[in-house]
């Protein structure tokens, strides 16, 4: 099997469509964030500051990929003991991980059934573009670090993962605001992205456990489940859409 095929298998492009609408649900408060930050400042520069934040979002979200999966890759060594079970770095950095997107989830699909909303960002204090343009990008590294995650719990590869980065980054920027509206006018398309990042969390909770139960999760299976899952609700919202219109009507 060439490289090609094995990038077109049909467990591969499910990930990928997968990975693709995972990175835009959870990205697009990015997005709002990032633009409250881009209104300081001044008219002229808004356009090439958003053309900036695309390109440095897909270098940020990259690196990131690149890194975490090298320590994942790499860290086979031992560093703790428990228990007799001998646990790597690897092991660490998964649990770490999967602890954190499982917390992640909870507490924004709490909010989101409170009315509430994650906060925005504190005052802007820099001045000048280079400054502003340089809070903006640590933002956005900051507030993507949930998604990177999710790319390294879904991903079948690394060419994979990054595709589906540069395609969710390249989407957000021309559709923010009918993707926003989109999301705002269908509020539970967001609590499934949530409810399957705890579920991509909890894989990586428990693959980072192996050393204690010495077996897996297929991540096909999370593939065909979030698939169906946003399948299905896509068919609701039509429903809902053409109920609304008939009664409309």
């Amino acid at each position: 099997m060439t490289p090609l095929d094995e990038l077109l298998t049909f467990s591969v492009l499910i990930s990928f469509a997968t990975l693709v609408l995972m990175e835009v649900a959870l990205g697009i408060d990015n997005v709002v964030f990032v633009s409250l930050m881009l209104g300081h400042m001044p008219e002229k520069d808004r356009a090439r500051g958003r053309r900036l934040w695309m390109v440095f979002g897909i270098l940020v979200r990259s690196g990131l990929l690149v890194g975490l999966i090298a320590l994942v890759n790499n860290g086979e060594a031992t560093v703790l003991v428990l228990y007799g079970h001998e646990f790597s770095l690897r092991h660490l950095i998964l649990v770490l991980a999967g602890a954190f997107l499982l917390y992640k989830a909870v507490n924004d699909i709490h909010l989101r059934m409170e009315g509430g909303r994650r906060k925005a960002p504190a005052g802007v204090k820099a001045k000048g573009f280079g400054a502003l343009m340089l809070q903006v990008v640590l933002l956005d590294a900051v507030l993507s670090f949930d998604s990177v995650l999710t790319a390294i719990g879904l991903g079948a590869n690394l060419e994979v993962m990054i595709l589906a980065v540069v395609i969710a980054m390249i989407a957000m920027f021309y559709f923010a605001k009918s993707i926003s509206n989109f999301i705002e006018r269908n509020p539970t398309f967001k609590i499934l992205a949530l409810c399957f990042l705890g579920v991509v969390g909890f894989m990586l909770f428990f693959e980072g456990l192996e050393p204690l139960h010495h077996s897996e999760i297929p991540k096909t299976y999370a593939y065909v489940a979030m698939a169906f899952s946003f399948g299905v609700e896509l068919l609701i919202m039509k429903m809902r859409k053409d109920k609304d219109t008939g009664a409309g009507g």
